[in-house]
């Protein structure tokens, strides 16, 4: 346009002739600027594209050169665990220390561990103690609100996924610090033998499928997505992820003290994560990190095993609270000589961009293994997903030469990038398996589903509706990779699938786990599981209600309500190949224990969950947070909210909020990085409009030419 406006002023003192060269080198440069400008905003308007597709348009990656303000509030953590028999408890403690000159609110989206069982808050400020209460949801983040906006120190605790939950502390002094105690309670694994410990310290952001259900605006919000059609609080569970060096020299840091009473001498206890400092005491066992304080950059996880021949076949507690009896029993069965019967596996790799790094070389390695389990009489498939979907082969094929050497080529060259649309995924992997055109009955295959992936995804609930309609007679088995992985999606799309879980933490950590889990896979040792409890008066309440198969190595446990520790409780079932199998065990032998009517809370909330999802409907909310809050217990309906009564901040001091960034998970690629930010596609836009506007000239000097 420039250039015709030029021409159109020398007009007057050119030829003709010297007019047309000009008006044709006019021409050819604006088409070669238009192509150029094109080939320029072609990658930017392919990474918007891709953005996208990707995460629902909802995040932005950019550097931190300029875009990052490191925040004033400094966070320290602290872990004391006592573990006594089944039942861990844990005492988090979060220090918010405020290193700027103005009034501040410290905003903390934090892991902890998927069956935890969160019952007290204390909030201490100087001497002072205060006892936070449980309330429901709305009316916790009402009172909390109230005393923020009235000057007074308050915290409040909200459960956003049953592993995800948001620490809100307000108004905290210039130069001061305010500590919040967190009390929670979790089952400790067992399987093949082994006691596991986890403990989360951050999380991989996760990919946030659906439209969105609000535009962006201008003003940096408290996480780095926005709500979509399919994951409504997205905004609420994507705290931003930053390098270590982000951050405070001394935050994000966490100690770890661990007592361990198994109630049974230990042949060792380890650690896949961290090195560990042990000291035994009888059959106490005190444990702490090497190297003191952690960096809060992967999950902390500690194992222990009895000495051989100590291991436990089965163990009863009992606790008597509030004129009720509760009793927790785990039962151990032998694994006799299992059948194996022929198998097809469909393996399932997460490829996304969440995996890149160590993550998608754990899962190559993972995926690795389950091949070696396969035999000729097998069938397997394989099915990569990200963005998309994609199959290996059109159906499973037998586990022969060619096909193995195919699978593991296609292995070897898998990379991650992109988005994590897991349902597409799921929806082929689940799909009505065919014959294949095999000799063998295909009701006698053994038909199993091993998904391989970080779980990094916030529509968990969907998923997990998915599994449950398409399960049919399958059984889906998942491996969770990298290290700080969303166990919660792990742990419940096994539960759903009639399978197991398992996590791998480090390269080195890849053989263990992997060979419990298909160890366990090649079949199920104990079917038909019945469990009776003893006929005495009153209502005897169990969870679970109707256990499912048992696995090589699996503990059957269950919790009830109403049962005194007297009488015998029979548990039978089927042995591979047709035998029974009995055990009975005397609940007069029942230990002491703690926590177990908090557990029987908790396993019947998750229940009257469960129960809602089943059936389509709207869980039923006034009971969830009655039961709630009898057994002082957080829940998706219930908070907790410790307020000060004397105001602190003088009338008219602003107070500023600092959002907490979670720190970027070890061995994970720069590019899963979120850091706030108000950046648009405005340059974008306008570079496209200008575009379009190129074109439209270079076009009518087209027309014009073509006209003379």
């Amino acid at each position: 346009m420039m250039l015709s406006t030029g021409l159109l002023k020398l007009a007057p003192r050119l030829t003709d002739g010297q007019f047309r060269r000009a008006r044709r080198w006019a021409e050819g440069v604006s088409l070669w600027l238009a192509v150029l400008l094109m080939l320029f905003v072609h990658p930017l308007y392919a990474e918007a594209n891709q953005m996208e597709l990707e995460n629902a348009g909802l995040l932005h990656f950019v550097d931190a050169g300029g875009r990052w303000q490191e925040p004033a509030i400094i966070l320290d953590s602290e872990f004391e665990i006592r573990v006594s028999g089944l039942i861990a408890d844990s005492q988090l403690t979060r220090r918010f220390r405020n290193t700027s000159g103005e009034w501040r609110e410290g905003v903390f989206v934090f892991p902890l561990p998927e069956n935890a069982s969160v019952y007290g808050l204390t909030m201490k400020v100087g001497e002072r103690t205060i006892v936070g209460k449980v309330q429901p949801k709305a009316e916790a983040r009402k009172t909390y609100e109230k005393a923020k906006a009235s000057g007074r120190h308050a915290a409040n605790v909200e459960q956003q996924r049953p592993n995800l939950f948001t620490a809100r502390v307000a108004n905290i002094p210039p130069g001061e610090t305010i500590a919040v105690e967190l009390r929670y309670q979790q089952p400790v694994d067992y399987r093949a033998g082994e006691f596991e410990l986890r403990l989360p310290t951050t999380l991989t952001p996760r990919y946030m499928p659906g439209q969105h259900l609000a535009e962006q605006s201008g003003q940096w919000q408290g996480g780095w997505a926005v709500p979509t059609t399919e994951v409504p609080d997205a905004d609420a569970i994507s705290p931003y992820t930053v390098r270590a060096s982000d951050v405070d020299a001394g935050s994000h840091r966490a100690s770890v003290r661990m007592t361990i009473d198994a109630g049974l001498p230990l042949a060792r206890v380890i650690s896949p994560t961290h090195r560990l400092e042990t000291r035994l005491d009888g059959q106490t066992v005190q444990v702490q990190p090497e190297q003191g304080r952690l960096l809060m950059n992967r999950d902390f996880v500690v194992r222990w095993r009895p000495l051989a021949g100590q291991e436990p076949t089965a163990a009863v507690f009992h606790q008597r609270w509030q004129e009720e009896d509760y009793l927790l029993t785990m039962i151990v069965p032998g694994s006799g000589n299992a059948r194996v019967l022929p198998r097809e596996l469909v393996f399932v790799i997460d490829t996304s961009g969440s995996m890149a790094g160590e993550s998608i070389r754990q899962a190559r390695s993972a995926l690795q293994r389950g091949l070696d389990t396969l035999k000729p009489e097998d069938r397997f498939n394989i099915i990569q997903f990200n963005n998309q979907t994609h199959a290996l082969f059109m159906q499973p094929v037998p586990a022969i030469g060619n096909n193995l050497a195919r699978a593991r080529r296609y292995v070897d060259a898998l990379n991650a990038d992109g988005g994590t649309e897991m349902a597409p995924a799921l929806e082929l992997a689940l799909a009505t398996p065919t014959d294949g055109g095999g000799a063998e009955d295909p009701a006698e295959r053994v038909r199993q589903v091993v998904f391989i992936t970080d779980g990094a995804v916030g529509n968990e609930a969907a998923l997990f509706n998915q599994i449950r309609q398409q399960l049919g007679r399958q059984r889906l088995f998942t491996v969770g990779i990298g290290s700080a992985p969303n166990l919660h999606f792990m742990r419940e799309a096994a539960r759903w699938g009639r399978g197991l879980y398992t996590a791998i933490q480090d390269p080195s950590d890849v053989g263990g786990p992997l060979e419990t889990l298909f160890n366990a896979m090649e079949a199920p040792v104990l079917t038909d599981v019945r469990v009776e409890w003893p006929a005495q008066t009153g209502q005897v309440e169990s969870f679970p209600a109707r256990p499912g198969d048992l696995f090589q190595g699996e503990p059957l446990i269950q919790v009830v309500q109403g049962s005194a520790p007297e009488g015998v409780l029979k548990v039978s079932g089927k042995l591979p190949g047709g035998q029974k199998w009995e055990r009975s065990l005397d609940l007069q032998q029942a230990a002491e224990g703690t926590g177990v009517a908090r557990h029987w809370a908790r396993q019947k909330i998750d229940s009257l969950l469960d129960t809602a999802r089943l059936e389509g409907t709207q869980p039923d909310k006034s009971r969830v947070t009655r039961l709630a809050v009898e057994h002082g217990l957080m829940s998706p309906y219930t908070s907790f909210v410790a307020v000060d009564d004397t105001p602190v901040r003088p009338s008219g001091a602003p107070q500023g909020t600092d959002h907490l960034p979670t720190l970027l998970p070890a061995g994970s690629k720069a590019g899963m990085l979120r850091y706030p930010q108000t950046a648009t596609v405005a340059p974008l836009l306008t570079a496209l409009g200008l575009t379009g506007l190129m074109f439209a000239a270079a076009i009518g000097l087209l027309q014009r030419r073509q006209s003379v």
